[in-house]
């Protein structure tokens, strides 16, 4: 019986470290702007758009990795936070008003949301 427990324990450790591994994981632009879709309801040509800036950040973000190789993350969080305040301001051009109000609530949440993961380490 105790070995049956602790199987059994042994098995939930490892399904709970491998799920909590794949937490971290880039989302494509295609599901970051699925997820806008749903959230602001944005049309076709609104997702044509913003398909197109997800998808040039990405290639930014990629080169800079690769320049960076082996280098320093914080050297690099300057820079990404430049491409990343870039494709904000782009997503938000191509916004209504009431998308844009939205879309900034949701980049205050993320942020809070990272600030807290980080307080905690």
């Amino acid at each position: 019986m105790k070995k049956l427990f602790l199987v059994c324990a042994f098995l939930i450790g490892i399904s709970a470290v491998s799920f909590a591994q794949g937490r971290g994981q880039r989302q494509t632009p295609e599901q970051r702007v699925a997820t806008l879709k749903t959230s602001l309801s944005l049309t076709d040509d609104q997702v044509a758009k913003a398909t197109v800036i997800f998808t040039a950040e990405t290639k930014s973000n990629d080169s800079l990795r690769t320049a960076m190789a082996g280098g320093d993350r914080a050297a690099m969080r300057p820079a990404r936070a430049a491409i990343t305040a870039a494709t904000n301001a782009k997503v938000m051009a191509i916004l209504t008003p009431d998308q844009v109000t939205i879309y900034k609530k949701q980049l205050a949440d993320q942020a809070a949301a990272q600030a807290a993961r980080a307080g905690g380490n």
